[in-house]
């Protein structure tokens, strides 16, 4: 990972965010029960409380463990509940077990956080600069560990039958239907992709390298639901020939019909969110799809997906601050395009690209180099955050990655063509 320097990131500054960081898990979690924070809704989601316990875990060991002098951990048994993946830290707790910790209960995980706060802001002075660069790579990775949470609760909810809404719904304000995609042409050359600058960065979003581009257009917004509602009425599910030939068998032996937490409702479609379930909104770009679903429609649309080279030029003049993202516990949805191609926030877009390393990566040294090289193999690349995505976080070359099939997280579809 990069950070800029501690020497150059005034203390003050890096106490301050810490404390929001810190602070805004704890809002994203207030509306819930002990039982909702303990519950495993499926493999690829974890409960709130192993959220809030994970990140405050990865701040203990990497940081008070490893740099302050006689600094004892909270709870010898937690290293083993709330690692994550980290085989040089030694054995943990199975993922797909993690619904079962009934105990500790989420008080004494919280309790937990603000003894490991109290410790680290009380030593934050005094650290070196390698530890506060752990500090400022600790809120990166509770920022992501929050858009997590806030895709976990929601797709926890959507299992209880009662379809709770744990958030009340914002006030909207109607929006015209957006007109057809528009198309912004990109010029055939080389351009340079990834981090290359101050501040901080994740280490597989370098080194910054050349590549080579086509003569192509990428399309002005994404994929809205009316869209996407005329792909299901026009048999797009039902016809193989849109279909990767693994997207297709998992259409089939899933029995999918339509984006995840759609239903149908009479002739129209419903959505369930954190404000639990209403219409869709036809002119709110698409969300809760898979790449499998995304090549399709793309396909269908006489479109391809972007690459993520190409999507980083079209992005990198754009402000990656700027947009429909998190900044406060609340109901989160995509919002209607304003006209303006919006690459960051709302909902995060599927590439064409494998999820690989750039030219002449290298893992860093020591456990906190398991953080994303290793996931490096069957993967697909996401760009541009979402509304679950805490504003600032992302950046134009900031790659997220999921397998292709998976689909609770806001992610939806912008399409791209050669010319």
């Amino acid at each position: 990972m990069r950070t800029i320097p501690s020497h150059a990131q005034p203390l003050s500054a890096l106490s301050e965010r810490f404390a929001r960081v810190r602070g805004l898990s704890v809002d994203l979690v207030a509306p819930l029960s002990d039982a909702d924070a303990t519950v495993q809704s499926m493999d690829d989601a974890s409960p709130a409380k192993w959220h809030l316990a994970h990140t405050t875990w990865f701040l203990e060991t990497f940081i008070l463990r490893d740099f302050v002098a006689g600094y004892t951990l909270h709870d010898d048994r937690f290293p083993f509940l709330f690692n994550s993946y980290y085989e040089a830290e030694g054995r943990r707790h199975a993922r797909g077990r993690r619904g079962m910790v009934t105990r500790p209960t989420l008080d004494e995980v919280l309790a937990y956080r603000r003894h490991v706060d109290a410790a680290l802001v009380a030593a934050l002075p005094y650290l070196p600069d390698a530890a506060r660069e752990l500090v400022a790579l600790g809120c990166h990775h509770e920022e992501q560990h929050q858009e997590l949470l806030v895709t976990d609760i929601l797709h926890l909810m959507s299992e209880n039958p009662l379809e709770p809404a744990i958030w009340p719904a914002a006030r909207k304000v109607p929006v015209e239907m957006p007109g057809p995609i528009g198309w912004i042409e990109q010029a055939a050359g080389i351009v340079e992709i990834g981090f290359d600058g101050d501040g901080f960065s994740f280490d597989c979003e370098g080194p910054r390298h050349q590549a080579l581009l086509g003569r192509h257009a990428i399309a002005d917004r994404t994929v809205t639901n009316g869209e996407w509602a005329a792909f299901i009425a026009a048999g797009g599910y039902a016809e193989p020939r849109h279909w990767l030939s693994d997207g297709w068998a998992w259409v089939k032996a899933q029995g999918i019909t339509a984006p995840l937490y759609w239903e149908r409702n009479g002739d129209g479609w419903t959505r369930f969110g954190l404000d639990g379930r209403r219409a869709i909104d036809p002119a709110a770009p698409v969300t809760h799809v898979s790449f499998y679903e995304a090549d399709a429609y793309a396909a269908w649309a006489g479109a391809r997906l972007p690459t993520e080279a190409e999507w980083e030029a079209a992005a990198a003049p754009y402000d990656s601050a700027g947009g429909n993202q998190l900044d406060r516990a609340g109901a989160v949805e995509p919002r209607p395009s304003t006209g303006a191609p919006g690459f960051f926030g709302d909902v995060w877009e599927w590439t064409g690209s494998a999820y690989r390393p750039y030219p002449g990566f290298k893992p860093v040294e020591g456990a906190v180099g398991e953080y994303n090289g290793k996931f490096m193999s069957g993967q697909c690349v996401l760009r541009g955050g979402s509304c679950a995505t805490p504003r600032g976080h992302a950046r134009a070359s900031y790659r997220n990655f999921f397998y292709p099939h998976q689909r609770w997280q806001f992610t939806g579809v912008r399409l791209a063509k050669d010319l």
